[in-house]
């Protein structure tokens, strides 16, 4: 693994190769990830992963035409032959008039902001595995858990290097750490599973591994036994683990790409009340120790926090350079890449801000509804808005969870969702994408 100076002056050097060859413009992304994962099961050790590999990509422009390349040979030779590759595809490939680099007037300048996001810890295989153990344990040791899918705990760093041709070379390293249960409780047809899991930057921010065996215990036992629910339109609640992927939904539709293909069910809502009065939702790239906080995009721009959703406004678009061109906007530093492609475009640190009710309160009229605790396959039309996912949870009666309930579907529209979509005051920052306890009003539920 190499240095975070050591990969910026890799980078730098492939764009010096890339210009010598007679490339008008070119970037090029170093990245290596390094990490130890411990599984055990039943008490017994059962996989130990050291993982450790490292890429580096180049994308070099001819005019308009561009080609994307990448090596996990960093050699002298293999990156000479990299950039000879590169510069042939440039030349056969189709005139794009909207790909380039970002504009030079948008760089990160002076200082990166400071993310916390490197604590410099390297945990023991002994100290992960004794995690995993004790994970396990804590689950196993719920009344009503018969069997376990295993635990696990890692750690991991990765190092980050960006430099264009014109000017940007920057770097940054991120350090990482998980624990994870999963167990099944009951006995032959009836048996339920269930799990818990963290993730963290920081070590010392890692839940204690028995605090998260015993939530996935009592999860899966909470599950035994669920009944049918008869069809109709009802309140639905989400759970924080689950509704974080309304949010998801709402990404995917004001992405820059998504709006130039015209396949958006937002496509005409800039600027309009999309939630209700009152929501917020918010990107911060540069939250400290967040799990994707970055000082930077995949394009050299800078991050700074957005609010996407603003007072129930659509406040704009996600964009990358390539689909701002698209639109004849300007990019927002939201730019995504791995190290085989151009640029996309994604959040980071996004969460729905908190309302003002607490769950108790957001639940407490409800006569008949869905706590909804699990959500199964896709079933969300991007184009149209439609929402039609299989389900799990509990039965909200008379402003109280109850019962178990499966095998359920809950539907609607993501337009009428998002505008009936209320949230609670238990917002936790646990995840890349934070969602406190949401209710959804009028939403149809099929069940028995």
């Amino acid at each position: 693994m190499l240095t975070i100076s050591e990969a910026e002056g890799r980078t730098a050097d492939l764009i010096a190769a890339a210009k010598k060859v007679g490339a008008d413009a070119a970037d090029a992304l170093y990245v290596c990830n390094a990490s130890t994962q411990i599984s055990v099961r039943l008490g017994a050790l059962e996989d130990v992963e050291r993982s450790e590999g490292e890429e580096i990509g180049l994308r070099l422009f001819v005019g308009s035409r561009s080609a994307s390349v990448s090596s996990s040979d960093l050699s002298a030779d293999a990156l000479s032959a990299l950039v000879d590759r590169a510069l042939a595809m440039a030349r056969e490939a189709p005139e794009d008039r909207y790909a380039g680099l970002a504009p030079e007037d948008r760089l990160l300048r002076g200082a990166s902001p400071e993310v916390d996001g490197d604590d410099g810890a390297d945990p023991s295989p002994a100290d992960l595995r004794g995690r995993a153990e004790a994970a396990e344990d804590a689950a196993r040791a719920v009344t009503g858990v018969t069997n376990s899918e295993g635990a696990g705990a890692s750690a991991g760093r990765s190092i980050i290097a960006l430099a264009t041709s014109h000017g940007f070379s920057r770097g940054y390293a991120t350090s990482s750490y998980g624990c994870s249960a999963s167990v099944i409780a009951g006995e032959g047809g009836a048996m339920q599973r269930d799990y818990a899991y963290h993730s963290v930057r920081h070590l010392a921010d890692l839940e204690d591994a028995s605090a998260i065996g015993t939530r996935a215990g009592e999860r899966a036992v909470k599950r035994l036994n669920p009944t049918r629910l008869a069809s109709g339109a009802m309140p639905v609640v989400y759970d924080p683990r689950v509704g974080s992927g309304l949010l998801g939904h709402l990404v995917g539709a004001i992405t820059g790409s998504s709006i130039a293909r015209r396949t958006s069910f937002l496509l005409e809502a800039l600027g309009t009340q999309v939630f209700a009065k009152g929501i917020t939702v918010r990107d911060d790239p540069l939250r400290p120790r967040g799990l994707r906080s970055k000082p930077f995009d995949g394009e050299g721009l800078p991050t700074a926090a957005s609010d996407i959703i603003a007072d129930g406004v659509l406040t704009g678009w996600i964009m990358d350079s390539a689909s701002a061109r698209q639109l004849n906007l300007e990019p927002t530093g939201h730019a995504t890449r791995g190290v085989g492609g151009p640029p996309g475009s994604g959040v980071t640190n996004l969460y729905l801000e908190a309302g003002a009710l607490s769950p108790d309160e957001l639940i407490a009229d409800i006569k008949l509804g869905v706590y909804v605790s699990e959500l199964i396959g896709q079933g969300v039309n991007g184009v149209t808005g439609d929402y039609s996912r299989g389900a799990s949870g509990f039965v909200i009666r008379d402003g109280k969870i109850c019962e178990p309930v499966a095998e359920i579907t809950v539907a609607g529209n993501l337009r009428d969702m998002f505008r009936e979509l209320t949230p609670a005051s238990d917002l936790i920052f646990r995840r890349a994408v934070d969602a406190p306890t949401i209710r959804v009003e009028g939403m149809m539920v099929a069940g028995a």
